[in-house]
């Protein structure tokens, strides 16, 4: 879990509300604009979290659903059966660096926010700080990052984050993952057609 940090103001950063109707499409489209143009250079979705907290389980909750859909050609890393989270997040970074040459990484991560801001979900440039909403010091993680903001920022985090409603937490992972799946079909279909053009209304 993480807050929003200050260095990311004024970068590019999109924000798409969970349960809007195109909110997936919306953030596949969002993604894909983010894409390497390399297509040789291997996409990895890094998802952060535990689910020894349900405010903090929405990394590990979209690479569940993602491991369920078909999403070739990216790699999906932290899941709620292998969670990456606080204790093993560098050793895991080390690990995935070595197995994928010069890895674009998309990080997925719960945060905290304003009040008004609960349920947004965003995609911007440069990575995730993880822990840092708890005070913990852990290596910063993606080119590219996808925060949801799962509960209000500002007060006693730790506890706030054990508190959230799964049900939101859920929904927003959804909305991610189907995101992220659109994304797929469309890399797939420029991998194989080169003049292929993304258009919202084709997927």
């Amino acid at each position: 879990m993480n807050l929003i940090p200050s260095f990311f103001d004024g970068k590019n950063k999109a924000r798409i509300l969970y349960d809007d109707h195109k909110a997936a499409d919306f953030l596949a489209s969002e993604l894909i604009s983010t894409f390497p143009v390399t297509t040789g250079r291997p996409i990895v979705f890094i998802c952060i979290g535990t689910d020894r907290s349900t405010g903090d389980s929405l990394g590990p909750l979209v690479g569940t659903l993602l491991e369920e859909k078909n999403i070739k050609p990216f790699f999906i890393y932290g899941t709620l059966d292998h969670p990456i989270h606080a204790v093993n997040l560098t050793e895991k970074l080390k690990e995935i660096k070595e197995k994928h040459f010069h890895p674009y990484i998309i990080a997925i991560d719960a945060c905290l926010g304003r009040v008004k801001s609960i349920g947004v979900i965003e995609v911007g440039d440069g990575p995730v700080k993880p822990g840092a909403g708890v005070n913990k010091e852990l290596p910063d993680v993606g080119n590219v990052h996808i925060t949801g903001i799962v509960n209000v920022s500002g007060f006693m985090e730790f506890f706030v984050l054990q508190n959230t409603r799964l049900n939101l937490v859920l929904k927003m992972a959804k909305t991610i993952a189907n995101g992220i799946h659109k994304a797929s079909i469309h890399y797939q279909r420029k991998l194989e057609l080169p003049d292929y053009k993304w258009e919202i209304e084709k997927i």
